[in-house]
């Protein structure tokens, strides 16, 4: 493969091919073959497997899951689901699988580095085991290995492979399966949607795409990438994504500015929403942790769509007005806005109090917008829940 800036010195001819076999695994009914962990035990209805997945260097490779079922789930009664992803420094979670069985839904936790959940020797986090697939190189820091063979190539197919076993077992509603990530696993998230529609929601967490442009790190990583822009970038796609889609994260995040977080979710051509949550903080814990992502994902298999969905935002006179449709009672609103520039982690983001009514079944919140303000979005409240308006930048 012969790299270089523009889509014709790496070659259509090159990409197509291999990105075709990623779109044909989203079209296949079979699901990969499961294989005992006999190194792992069941913990109640929660089990852990290997499935295979696609060659790497050659050699064939299997992922590491646990997979698990709500109380009730059968044939006559199958659940909704959730393919589980995880971030830099994660793994498959057993108890994340337990958090979203609880909640109701059969779900699964993959491992897209080779790894197990067994703590690793030597430095390692977590043990590799012996059919593993790639780890992951930097920010897309193998580009300039054959394409099917980088870990981002791996990390999506083995996302697609999940979702295919899921959506096959007896237990699951197949046109009920969504997928969650956090922060790398955001990144996969925000690319697998524009390649597998089946999904019936998304929640990128954190990660999300343009980041060959975001002002952060990623930026720098990136700056000598060629790939990236025309190849990896989620932007590229997401129009494909009709699925609802909830863009949770936070205006303090070190790692996904917000405007970039913006340019994603306003890419998606299903309903798009955000939920921003003050001083959320960067993690597997906090992202799950958090009620929203268990809210949106019951409301969008049970109605169809979002529990609140923003119809409107506007600046008009000075006042940022935001319009939402809620099916719950909503109890507060505030505004959130910066008169900063640059990486909107490194702003200051001031929190208004907002005037919220009901009219005609909409609810209505209004804050006067400070002078010079860069950025700004209206946040609501549900008991402990939060909803947020589109992103602003006036």
């Amino acid at each position: 493969m012969i790299l270089a800036c523009g889509m014709s010195a790496i070659g259509q001819e090159t990409l197509t091919p291999s990105l075709s076999k990623l779109e044909a695994l989203a079209n296949q009914a079979t699901p990969p073959e499961v294989r005992e962990a006999a190194a792992f035990q069941a913990d109640g209805t929660v089990r852990p497997i290997f499935f295979d997945a696609l060659d790497w260097e050659g050699k064939p490779t299997r992922v590491f899951a646990w997979i698990g079922f709500p109380a009730g789930a059968s044939k006559e009664k199958p659940a909704p689901g959730i393919v589980l992803v995880h971030g830099g420094g994660g793994t498959a979670f057993k108890d994340w699988v337990k958090e979203w069985n609880e909640q109701g839904f059969a779900a699964i936790s993959i491992a897209v580095e080779g790894q197990t959940e067994q703590k690793g020797q030597s430095g390692a986090k977590w043990q590799r085991h012996e059919h593993g697939g790639p780890a992951r190189s930097g920010t897309y820091s193998d580009f300039t290995k054959p394409l099917e063979d980088q870990w981002m190539y791996h990390a999506v197919a083995d996302t697609i492979l999940a979702n295919n076993l899921l959506r096959s077992l007896p237990e699951v509603d197949p046109a009920k399966v969504g997928i969650m990530g956090v922060s790398w696993g955001g990144v996969i998230t925000s690319t697998v949607i524009g390649i597998d529609q089946r999904f019936a929601f998304a929640i990128p967490t954190y990660g999300c795409g343009g980041l060959h442009k975001a002002a952060s790190h990623y930026s720098k990583h990136l700056a000598n990438n060629p790939l990236y822009p025309i190849l990896w970038d989620p932007n590229l796609r997401l129009e494909k994504a009709t699925m609802p889609v909830l863009w949770l994260s936070w205006t303090g995040d070190p790692h996904f500015p917000m405007d970039s977080l913006a340019a994603s979710h306003e890419k998606v051509s299903g309903v798009s929403v955000f939920a921003l949550v003050p001083k959320m903080n960067h993690g597997h814990g906090p992202a799950r942790k958090r009620s929203e992502s268990y809210a949106f994902a019951k409301s969008v298999v049970q109605d169809g769509k979002p529990w609140c969905v923003p119809e409107s935002t506007k600046i008009d006179g000075g006042a940022l007005t935001a319009v939402f449709n809620s099916t719950k009672a909503l109890d507060s609103a505030t505004l959130i806005s910066t008169t900063g520039t640059g990486d909107t982690l490194k702003r200051q983001w001031i929190e208004t109090a907002a005037v919220l009514k009901q009219e005609n079944g909409k609810w209505i919140a209004t804050a006067t917008v400070p002078p010079g303000t860069t950025a700004c979005f209206m946040n609501v409240s549900s008991s402990k829940l939060v909803a947020t308006s589109d992103y602003l930048e006036p």
